[in-house]
C-alpha cells in the first residue's frame, strides 16, 4: 500500500494533469479547422473541440435540379471537418496525457 507521501505526490500529478487538460480544452475551443470539398464548392469550419461553426456554399454548386449532390457535398465537408477536429483533439490532449488512454479516469479529470 502506498504511503501518504506517495499519495500526495500522485494527487499533485493528477491536479496538474487536470489543469493541463482544462487549458488544452480551452485552446481547442478557440482553434478552428476547415475542410473544403468539391473543388472548393463547400467548406465546413469547426472548432478544435468539434463544434461546427460555419458552412460556406458556392453559388455555382446550387442546382435546384440536383439538391442531392449539394447535400452530399455538405455531409462530406462536415464529416471531414469533424475528422480534423478529432485529430486536433488527439494532438492536443495526447500531449497532456502522454498518449495514455485515461479510460474511465478521464471522466474524473473533465
Amino acid at each position: 500500500m502506498a504511503n501518504q507521501k506517495q499519495l500526495n505526490q500522485m494527487m499533485r500529478q493528477v491536479q496538474k494533469m487536470q489543469a493541463d487538460m482544462a487549458a488544452a480544452q480551452e485552446a481547442l475551443a478557440n482553434e478552428t479547422v476547415e475542410a473544403t470539398v468539391g473543388g472548393g464548392m463547400v467548406t465546413a469550419v469547426a472548432t478544435g473541440s468539434g463544434e461546427l461553426v460555419s458552412i460556406s456554399i458556392s453559388p455555382d454548386v446550387v442546382d435546384p435540379d440536383d439538391v442531392e449532390m449539394l447535400e452530399d457535398l455538405v455531409v462530406a465537408a462536415v464529416t471531414e471537418a469533424m475528422r480534423l477536429a478529432h485529430q486536433r483533439q488527439g494532438e492536443r490532449l495526447g500531449g497532456v496525457t502522454g498518449g495514455v488512454d485515461l479510460g474511465s479516469l478521464g471522466g474524473l479529470l473533465g
